[in-house]
């Protein structure tokens, strides 16, 4: 195939691009690099920088495109709270554009990087696709409005459109940025350097976190999957950790002796979150292999900045 990847040299966008540019695919990227890195992609991706937004530009991309991942977004929960212009904007305007630039140049099939955290507090729990969005952040509200858009202008200018709802995806290569860094390669830094573990709350809230690999092989199989149209699907470990067992767990896959210190004045997110994954094993044949502890072992044989005596910053 020939596909095009919106924020193809983000943590996600480059670990798909690596993986389709192995398997013969020919594959275009474009980033703006706000958060993306093109030292993540191999010499093959034809990298461009630019905005999702630029309708002329990808026009220019998407000519004899088969496929459009469309992963460009922003991305951080908190942040958006303080900026939700900029991630209105982004995440929704940039959809749109996409959307129209696809219509106009004949590209019949996008898959939409949608997020686990548009389901906000929900009292049941797995979460299943369908139950009602409840967002709590100004990013939850962007990923609701873009399926809203992709279904939509799908239907009118017939695109087929599948939206994969991605739990807390970690891996090798993840962002670790000075302000609202994800969990995982927080802890890992933290622990790695020496310090103690600081966590927001009492450590007892849960989350589902998936790993990069698993994130990469339900994406390739979104793009050939048939009767997916206007799909919304789960993509999740399907397993329920308290931030308390991840602590843990960090400890025993790094070796070290883990102190923990509470920051029980800040709320963190949601109270639970697990993802129901049975759609996703009905209509991709998914299932995630990699399981949490290997997952961080995983970081720290792969991932650089995580190696004892690595860390600077």
């Amino acid at each position: 195939m020939r596909v095009l990847i919106t924020g193809g040299a983000g943590f996600l966008g480059a670990a798909l691009a690596n993986r389709l540019v192995s398997e013969g695919h020919t594959v275009l990227a474009l980033d703006d690099f706000t958060s993306g890195d093109p030292r993540r992609l191999v010499p093959e991706v034809l990298l461009t920088r630019g905005d999702v937004k630029d309708v002329p530009k990808l026009w220019t991309l998407l000519q004899g495109v088969d496929c459009v991942y469309h992963l460009a977004a922003r991305v951080r929960v908190q942040e958006s709270i303080h900026y939700p212009s900029e991630y209105n904007n982004v995440n929704v305007g940039g959809t749109v554009a996409l959307m129209e630039a696809m219509r106009d140049t004949g590209v019949r099939r996008v898959v939409f990087a949608s997020s686990g955290a548009l389901y906000g507090e929900q009292e049941h729990q797995p979460i299943n696709e369908q139950q009602k969005p409840n967002p709590n952040s100004p990013y939850g509200v962007s990923k609701i409005a873009a399926e809203y858009y992709i279904f939509t202008l799908g239907t009118l200018y017939n695109i087929e459109s599948v939206s994969l709802r991605i739990f807390n995806a970690y891996g090798p290569g993840q962002d670790l940025p000075p302000s609202y860094p994800p969990v995982i390669p927080q802890l890992l830094k933290q622990v790695q350097g020496g310090g103690s573990l600081v966590i927001f709350g009492d450590g007892t809230q849960t989350r589902d976190f998936v790993y990069v690999d698993d994130v990469v092989e339900a994406l390739v199989r979104a793009a050939t999957a048939v009767n997916v149209n206007r799909a919304v699907i789960n993509i999740g470990s399907g397993q329920e950790v308290s931030i308390n067992e991840l602590a843990a767990i960090v400890g025993r896959v790094t070796g070290k002796r883990v102190n923990v210190l509470y920051n029980r004045g800040q709320s963190y997110g949601v109270s639970r979150l697990v993802a129901d994954i049975r759609l996703a094993q009905e209509l991709l044949g998914w299932t995630p292999r990699t399981s949490l502890e290997e997952g961080l072992r995983q970081i720290l044989e792969r991932d650089p900045r995580f190696r004892s005596g690595s860390l600077h910053n």
